[in-house]
């Protein structure tokens, strides 16, 4: 391919091997023997030269057939282009010309094989982009930062969602957060409190339930909003508090002494209490599949969604591990996740599992609530290190409370623990005011 000929002549005629990276031409860029010889000849040299590039003279020494083109007058970004254009429709080419294309037509069910070929075009989108710009300049994109500090200015560019644990403080909207805490110990429960408070809040929510059914998640939304409506009451400890519906009178079906009646028309009037919305796609829907990152973006576009909460992450559909380490899926996941997240301005929260660690009691026998340590995060660290917050999590149904610490926070408050009144049954999970007399009047 005459252009990738053209390009490394101009690198060579200028010195500057760097121009490689810089208009993102790589190895796969190379599609004769002679181009490929002449790339891996500049790279090893560069590397021991200062990132200089080798003269025409000492390729032409070097690699045999090497034809010496001088004064390549055409910008590096027009060449770049051009060679990025034959590399899209090679590949195409290759994996028509391979079988693989009607192999996995013919095998794959029609979802698969979709996502497949979704993916084969995304990679093929990205290794033949064409870079002409380094990030932000400080001194040329001063206009740049002006028209985005003017957006957020008017709320446009940004989002902002409160929490209900001060630990938690904000969701940000381009963020990643990282839920996760020792199995069954109410990481999905606490987590679904948040993303039902954004709603309440206004924001559009989308819930990933991996290991739950929809009716399953249904109650529990059902029965947090109307605890925060106080549609009853009960005495827990000897104190008296409102609370919502029975979930597990829900869960069977038998409301009973005519709370039946009175849920129907609390769930017909659900606008009155949601100002957003909430999308449930569980393990058991009609339409289930094994999630992929594919699949959540064309969610989120499709329903202009804000909240996001993957629950839990490890059983998403994971990316290919193109970097052939161990766990490597996991980690490419979790960094599309990220840069997706960014891109489409959402605020995603990613649940896992950490180890298993054992737990002391208290002089009454109760167990200890405490925390997991950071490196304590299960299934992939990657999710440690791409989350703008790693949000801890501990609780005890029978001594209904619960402890929402804030493990890391890239703005601060790391440290920083919420004590939680924990009752889920009733729609009662809310962080317990400080003090003493906070705790008055409870058996605790």
């Amino acid at each position: 391919m005459h252009y990738a000929k053209l390009f490394l002549n101009k690198v060579i005629d200028s010195g500057d091997a760097s121009a490689l990276a810089r208009y993102n031409i790589d190895f796969q860029d190379m599609h004769t023997d002679n181009d490929r010889r002449i790339y891996r000849f500049i790279e090893q040299y560069a590397e021991q030269n200062n990132g200089q590039a080798p003269s025409y003279a000492t390729v032409a020494a070097e690699i045999e057939g090497y034809e010496y083109i001088p004064d390549v007058s055409d910008s590096y970004e027009y060449l770049a282009r051009q060679i990025k254009d034959y590399s899209a429709k090679q590949a195409i080419i290759d994996v028509h010309n391979s079988g693989e294309f009607e192999r996995r037509l013919n095998e794959m069910p029609a979802t698969e094989f979709n996502n497949w070929l979704t993916n084969f075009v995304d990679d093929i989108k990205m290794r033949t982009s064409v870079r002409n710009k380094t990030g932000t300049d400080v001194k040329k994109d001063i206009d740049k930062f002006l028209d985005e500090y003017e957006r957020r200015k008017l709320g446009k560019s940004f989002k902002v969602w409160k929490s209900k644990y001060s630990a938690v403080g904000n969701y940000i909207s381009g963020n990643l957060y990282t839920v996760y805490g020792e199995s069954g110990r109410g990481k999905s429960v606490l987590t679904l409190e948040d993303a039902i408070y954004a709603a309440q809040q206004g924001a559009n929510v989308l819930i990933y339930a991996e290991e739950m059914g929809w009716f399953e998640v249904m109650v529990r939304i059902y029965t947090s909003i109307s605890g925060d409506q106080g549609v009853t009451r009960i005495t827990y400890e000897g104190v008296d508090m409102d609370a919502g519906f029975d979930a597990n009178s829900l869960r069977i079906g038998k409301l009973g002494d005519g709370f039946e009646q009175a849920f129907r028309d609390f769930v017909r009037n659900i606008d009155k209490y949601i100002a957003g919305n909430i999308i449930v796609r569980a393990v058991d829907d009609e339409d289930a599949e094994r999630k992929s990152l594919r699949t959540l973006e064309a969610d989120i576009k499709q329903h202009d969604i804000d909240f996001v909460v993957i629950d839990p992450f490890y059983y998403l559909e994971y990316e290919r591990n193109t970097s052939r380490t161990t766990g490597g899926d996991a980690a490419n996941t979790s960094n599309k996740l990220r840069l997706m997240t960014g891109r489409l301005g959402v605020v995603t929260v990613a649940i896992t599992q950490s180890d298993v660690k054992k737990s002391g009691t208290s002089d009454e026998g109760t167990r200890e609530l405490r925390l997991p340590e950071r490196e304590d995060v299960k299934k992939t660290k990657a999710l440690l290190e791409d989350a703008a917050v790693l949000i801890g999590i501990d609780s005890d149904y029978k001594q209904g409370l619960a402890i929402v610490g804030n493990m890391k926070g890239r703005d601060g408050g790391e440290g920083d623990v919420s004590n939680v009144l924990y009752l889920p049954q009733y729609g009662i999970i809310k962080e317990l005011e400080t003090g003493e007399e906070a705790l008055e009047g409870f058996d605790f």
